[in-house]
């Protein structure tokens, strides 16, 4: 196991184990960042059962965490996962990266406080970069006209030097705009306010014009261009089905579910309006019984069975434990069978949708009675149908109410799957033909194992088309950020130490080298990308790094410089001169910046634990201290 293997490196296990363990555990997921994953299998001891993994997430997600350090890691990653579905990988990373820097600093003395104000400082100075290195839609828009001639672009940018970072976007867009002067760029990840700008009316179609949804998704798909097809389909679908403004897309994510068929081909994977679901035999009998005709539906919160209970319930007081067997546990369940099947009965339902699992018992009796039973539909989807049909969400299905029910829904069959010889053999789509309805990206494969990876890119893709939209602003991708971060942080680092030889002062001395330390990080982090494409070493990855920051450091180029320049786009293309990207790498602002956030959020947790721990608290705090 990962988190056994993690003692056998801490090197000493009396001092600032915490941190040691975070950078033994990220260090064995170096290889699943960058735009190439390598499939990886993890075999269950006991059961020896297996699952196919790539993801950074999905290979902690199977591991159990053995040590609070990686039940800690493990919910960091999964929280920022739920929110944004990619960057995991980064945040794992840098949270590795920067804890080994805090190491560092502690054994040359530093203190924690010294070295938590340093480090927040560090943090400041990426997302300032972030801010101002953030590449608004307009000037993507205006950059992808001049497309014709793309390697003039590549040249004029590449040669344009600036000295103020701070207007490294507005100098950007006026070059492209040939307009310098006319108006001011606003630096920040919003899109700008026109009472603020000074726009001539001959001007104002072109810049108020927004880059394709396509285009933004060739710079976010990050190798993963099959998913990222499945996902502009579904942003176009959405479009049209609510009559949105092409000019001003959004991406509800909300609206959108998936559905994995095992047994198809991967190139029959699609998307369609309405919500597909995968039904056993016996539910495929009263599909085809009640599909094509408006039915009654019925929404349930929970699971649909008598044994739930709903977050946060508590028992009657004073209720005593029975001490002997309890044997009309079955009757209990029969009568609630009953009273529910009943109940839907006089409401005349014929569909119920549950987020939560259906007892078999529940699906067999409904099914007798040609009542359809879905499991685990998304809550997001659940609200929209009862938005769209009437219905009222109730927590157990004994709430249901002539009020409760809704109208209008239509469930057809969306494709037999009997051929295939699967355990579930047809796939219904459910509908209710309105405006603000829902689509379903349909995710196949012949291999099993592959459909939670492929979910997980449509989602990964998915998401970043949202955060781009609801930005309104992209990051040079490719190492772009990173590399104006570290040349910030360096810049800041000498700053500091140029202080320190003139007032005497220890405190910028620290800061300097924490600094840079994190700017070390970050450095690292660029290299492992690099050595993931399977084109570079380690020692070639990192060669061509510092390479670059020289450069950079003479020349103060933009942070495009990294990726825009011929030179470097042969570096991350096949190595060969000739085949330069055309196609602009891109990445999500939020995301990066959330991501860095949390990192360092986790350094800093397991950084003072380790402090109290070590210095001890005194018998006074010990109830403090449980609490950690």
């Amino acid at each position: 196991s990962v988190w056994v293997m993690l003692e056998s490196v801490i090197i000493n296990s009396r001092q600032h184990v915490g941190l040691q363990k975070v950078s033994a555990l990220a260090g064995r997921f170096r290889s699943s960042i960058g735009p190439i994953k390598n499939y990886k299998f993890i075999q269950d001891e006991v059961s020896r059962e297996s699952v196919l993994v790539c993801s950074c997430f999905r290979i902690i997600e199977n591991l159990e965490p053995t040590c609070a350090v990686g039940q800690l890691v493990y919910e960091t990653v999964q929280a920022h996962h739920k929110g944004y579905r990619s960057g995991s990988g980064c945040l794992l990373f840098l949270a590795g990266a920067w804890s080994r820097t805090a190491l560092d600093c502690l054994q040359r003395g530093i203190a924690v406080t010294h070295i938590i104000k340093a480090m927040s400082e560090g943090i400041d100075i990426c997302l300032d970069v972030c801010k101002k290195s953030s590449v608004l839609f307009k000037d993507i828009a205006v950059m992808h006209k001049r497309t014709a001639t793309p390697r003039d672009l590549g040249l004029q940018l590449s040669e344009e030097a600036i000295t103020d970072a701070s207007q490294e976007a507005a100098n950007v867009h006026d070059k492209c705009l040939n307009m310098s002067g006319q108006r001011r760029v606003k630096l920040s990840r919003h899109f700008y306010e026109a009472k603020s700008e000074m726009l001539s009316s001959a001007l104002l179609p072109d810049l108020l014009e927004l880059p394709d949804v396509a285009v933004l998704a060739d710079s976010l798909s990050h190798g993963c261009e099959d998913a990222m097809k499945l996902a502009v389909e579904a942003v176009q679908m959405l479009s049209k089905m609510n009559q949105q403004d092409i000019s001003d897309p959004s991406f509800d994510i909300s609206k959108v579910q998936t559905c994995v068929l095992p047994g198809l081909p991967e190139d029959c994977a699609c998307v369609v309006e309405g919500c597909v679901f995968l039904l056993s035999d016996e539910q495929a009998r009263v599909a085809h019984r009640i599909k094509q005709q408006p039915l009654k539906v019925a929404l349930v919160t929970g699971d649909l069975s008598q044994t739930y209970r709903h977050l946060g319930f508590k028992s009657l007081s004073g209720v005593g434990v029975c001490e002997h067997l309890d044997l009309s546990a079955s009757s209990k369940e029969d009568e609630w069978l009953e009273k529910v099947v009943n109940r839907l009965l006089n409401l005349k339902v014929n569909l119920i949708l549950t987020a939560g699992l259906a007892s078999q018992k529940v699906i067999q009796h409904c099914c007798r009675h040609h009542i359809l039973v879905v499991e685990k539909v998304n809550s997001s989807v659940l609200r929209i149908i009862a938005s769209s049909t009437g219905a009222v969400p109730v927590s157990y299905a004994t709430q249901l109410a002539e009020p409760c029910v809704g109208n209008g829904i239509n469930v057809e069959i969306w494709r037999d799957l009997s051929s295939y010889e699967r355990e579930s053999s047809t796939a219904v789509n459910i509908s209710n033909g309105r405006n603000g309805g829902l689509v379903t990206a349909v995710i196949t494969s012949c291999i099993h194992g592959k459909l939670q990876a492929l979910e997980d890119q449509f989602w990964a893709c998915a998401y970043r088309l949202h955060h781009a939209l609801k930005d309104r602003a992209l990051l040079p991708g490719a190492g772009g950020t990173e590399v104006l971060c570290v040349h910030q942080l360096q810049k800041q680092a000498e700053y500091h130490r140029v202080e320190d030889s003139k007032t005497g002062s220890a405190a910028n001395l620290y800061r300097g080298l924490v600094l840079q330390l994190m700017a070390d990080g970050l450095i690292d982090y660029i290299s492992a990308v690099m050595v993931s494409t399977g084109r570079f070493s380690a020692a070639e990855a990192r060669t061509i790094v510092s390479k670059q920051l020289q450069d950079f450091h003479k020349d103060e180029i933009i942070a495009g410089r990294f990726l825009e320049s011929r030179r470097e786009d042969a570096v991350f293309s096949a190595g060969k001169p000739d085949e330069a990207l055309t196609v602009k790498i891109y990445d999500n602002l939020s995301v990066k910046q959330e991501a860095w956030r949390k990192a360092l959020d986790l350094v800093f947790l397991v950084l003072q634990t380790d402090a109290e721990i070590i210095t001890g608290t005194g018998q006074r705090a010990e109830e403090n201290l449980m609490r950690l």
